[in-house]
């Protein structure tokens, strides 16, 4: 029997995958972040990365969490004025902002740049997860991605040794 960590972790990239979102496609955003940066940063060590950040309970619980308001919006079961709100991913609602710096928050201020660059320009999965396509939502889900993404690649700067202090003179 599976660890209850470890069943949560997978049933995180379950509803990932479920909602058009895989590892590789967040490894992609990783490295699109750190590619100036890290010298020879390779998709597997950016995979790792991002597996790393989807270990933490407090991912997995933002996570599923945003994942299932999103399906909540999708089958018009909230209760409005948030219905409403979810469904045109309205941009001074800030709570699906606000789970993601949840996640960026793990590892320090860099995590804070990182996302916002990110959710900004948008590239990759993302610009997917944000297309507002009729009848599927992902007010929370696109955030949440960009939110792992800046974390993974955040924690690859904090682990560069390119980037580590040097001796005082």
């Amino acid at each position: 029997m599976a660890k209850p960590a470890t069943a949560l972790k997978q049933r995180t990239i379950d509803l990932l995958n479920q909602r058009g979102v895989n590892l590789e496609d967040i490894a992609d955003l990783v490295i699109f972040l750190q590619k100036n940066f890290i010298k020879d940063l390779s998709p597997e060590l950016a995979l790792d990365s991002v597996q790393t950040v989807l270990s933490k309970r407090e991912v997995q619980n933002a996570i599923i969490t945003g994942i299932q308001l999103d399906i909540a919006a999708e089958n018009h079961t909230l209760l409005e004025p948030l219905q409403t709100i979810v469904e045109r991913d309205e941009g001074l609602y800030g709570v699906d902002e606000t789970m993601a710096l949840s996640i960026v928050d793990i590892y320090g201020s860099i995590g804070f740049t990182n996302y916002g660059y990110i959710d900004r320009v948008k590239p990759g999965i993302l610009a997917k997860l944000n297309a507002h396509e009729p009848g599927i939502i992902h007010t929370f889900l696109d955030d949440l991605v960009g939110a792992i993404a800046a974390a993974a690649a955040a924690r690859l700067a904090h682990d560069d040794q390119g980037e580590q202090d040097t001796p005082f003179k």
